[in-house]
This record gives C-alpha cells, sequence and structure tokens, in this order.
C-alpha cells in the first residue's frame, strides 16, 4: 500500500488561511466593538438608574419628615 504524500503550507493554503484568519479578526474585532458600546451604554444606564435611586431616597426622606411633622403637631394638639 502506498503511502499518502503530504503536502507542504506553501502557495494557495496559506494565502487562504491568510484571508480566512484576517476575515476571522475583523469579525472579531467587529464583535468587540460592539461589545464596548453596549457595556458603556450598560454604564450610561446604571448611571441615571443610580441618580433616580438616589431622588427617589430624598423624596421618601421628606415625605417622612413631613409626615413625622404632621403627626407631631396632631399629637400636640389632641386632635381626634
Amino acid at each position: 500500500m502506498a503511502k499518502k504524500k503530504s503536502k507542504p503550507l506553501v502557495g494557495n493554503n496559506t494565502i487562504g488561511l491568510g484571508y480566512r484568519l484576517s476575515s476571522h479578526e475583523k469579525l472579531c474585532a467587529e464583535r468587540m466593538k460592539q461589545l464596548l458600546k453596549s457595556i458603556d451604554e450598560l454604564k450610561k444606564n446604571v448611571a441615571s438608574l443610580n441618580d433616580s435611586m438616589s431622588k427617589g431616597k430624598g423624596a421618601v426622606a421628606v415625605l417622612m419628615a413631613l409626615g413625622a411633622f404632621v403627626i407631631g403637631v396632631l399629637g400636640y394638639l389632641n386632635i381626634k
């Protein structure tokens, strides 16, 4: 039985391989750009949500203080 000859990686094979690697790297670079863009958008969204939560906590604190003041006044005047 004859032994198969191996073909060297020279010529058209390396050009095709280089093209495949180049297109793969281009695809990966595009994916990385998309990921970075998505991460930046998520950071902005988290920052805006954090600001909204801080405002909400402040509003609740003000309402609690006003409620405590009203209850204190009503308790002092004994209004039933």
